[in-house]
């Protein structure tokens, strides 16, 4: 009988030991905005778990590598930044004060997603009198469907390198996620038809690529110099300049300072429309999907 006992103890023991060990860990994803940290969970489900540097509310241009965000990276399995120097003035301190080998450029663990697409505005030469100019190109790549089907090609393929053991999974994951964003980008193509022509003014030229893939025109800058806010004397300049031909809105992000677009709104008779830009910019962007469906639909609203 003791022998007995002794044995389904040690059974229990055993039971109690193997329920105990974790399971795989989730692959631990630093990304530098919201909208690649919608596109990591979108493609790696459960087997990721991702952490936002930014938020919709924030410049991602001037962001501290603060000592959380620091703790962030030293632990990371994979960074994921939009690149063409847009987090250039935080990135490299952040890779380098967190010491970790797996993130660093060069690494399987670290993925720029604008180097993928094609950049618009690529400067022919680069000086400071210009303002904040990336030498690159644009790089505010994330608001043209076409370029984040590109991304979410090369990143899925990314977490299947790192992970191998759930590479069908992120493959699975992959190819439903092109499926559906295929699906919804025609669908977004469509109802913006009545977009194409429309004359906007922007704040900073961010929103280059969203004009360009509805065929909207940029007829002039908030900012006279890309970072550079606009002085009294150049919004009255716009004033005069935009009254020979009048946009039919102003386009502002969630992040920027209202103020000069309301200012320049009032005088040149023409509706300032707040875009979500990033995921969680509006309550409605809740995803990519989100994203794109709000900014569409305050678009056309403008129009009516």
């Amino acid at each position: 009988m003791c022998k007995h006992i002794r044995s389904l103890l040690a059974l229990a023991t055993v039971s109690l030991c193997v329920g105990a060990l974790p399971a795989q860990a989730a692959l631990k994803v630093l990304a530098t905005t919201p909208d690649w940290a919608a596109l990591v969970t979108e493609l790696g489900g459960d087997k990721v778990n991702v952490y936002t540097a930014t938020s919709a509310f924030q410049d991602v241009h001037r962001v501290d590598a603060k000592p959380s965000l620091v703790a962030r990276a030293r632990t990371a399995d994979l960074v994921v930044a939009t690149g063409a120097d847009l987090e250039i003035g935080w990135m490299p301190v952040l890779l380098q004060d967190s010491g970790n080998v797996k993130i660093q450029p060069g690494s399987p663990g670290y993925f720029e997603a604008a180097p993928l697409v094609q950049l618009l505005e690529v400067p022919s030469a680069v000086d400071r009198s210009m303002g904040d100019i990336h030498p690159l190109g644009n790089p505010h790549v994330t608001l043209n469907p076409r370029n984040i089907a590109v991304i979410a090609k090369a990143l899925a393929a990314r977490l299947v390198l790192i992970d191998s053991a759930n590479a069908a999974y992120y493959a699975a994951r992959g190819g439903d996620f092109n499926k559906r964003w295929q699906q919804a980008s025609e669908g977004w193509e469509a109802r913006a038809a009545p977009l194409k022509g429309v004359g906007v003014v922007v704040i900073h030229r961010d929103q280059v690529y969203l004009c360009n893939w509805l065929g909207m025109k940029e007829l002039a800058s908030i900012e006279p110099k890309p970072g550079v806010p606009p002085s009294a004397g150049y919004l009255a300049e716009l004033v005069t300049k935009l009254a020979a031909t009048p946009p039919k809105m102003i386009l502002r992000n969630a992040y920027n300072d209202p103020r000069a677009a309301e200012w320049l709104a009032e005088r040149i008779h023409a509706p300032v429309v707040l875009l979500p830009y990033s995921v969680g910019g509006t309550p409605e962007a809740k995803d990519l999907f989100g994203l794109f469906d709000d900014t569409i639909n305050r678009l056309l609203a403008a129009l009516k």
